[in-house]
């Protein structure tokens, strides 16, 4: 069970970052005016240090793959895979439409139904 998570909900349309350690879910909203590819990596090192989250092997990143758009998603991921190996966590992946919103109710339904991946990575992308 997906109990401490980090989810990218990166396809370039309102982009968000969650985080849930303990009981506790917080979430990242990115600002419109700065190019959040630029940005994602920041924010979330500036959540884990602001929440003082200590990642280990039972950490989990689930990550939208898509549909959305070919960069975003593309960084999403990398960023997704680049956790999972420096840190030996768990990775899943998602599709845009099983989400609805980014809240922890969506986000455990998400879990509950079986609704994400294990095996990535097949993203789908607009043009």
């Amino acid at each position: 069970m997906i109990k401490d998570f980090l989810i990218l909900n990166c396809i370039g349309d309102d982009d968000k970052i969650g985080l849930k350690f303990g009981n506790k879910f917080y979430v990242h909203d990115f600002d419109q005016k700065i190019n959040k590819k630029d940005q994602l990596v920041l924010s979330i090192l500036n959540l884990i240090k602001k929440y003082k989250v200590n990642i280990s092997n039972n950490f989990s990143v689930l990550v939208n793959s898509g549909p959305g758009s070919f960069s975003s998603i593309r960084v999403s991921l990398a960023v997704a895979k680049g956790l999972k190996i420096s840190k030996k966590i768990h990775l899943y992946g998602f599709k845009n439409s099983d989400l609805g919103q980014l809240n922890l109710a969506n986000i455990e339904l998400l879990i509950k139904k079986n609704l994400i991946q294990k095996n990535l990575i097949k993203p789908l992308y607009i043009s």
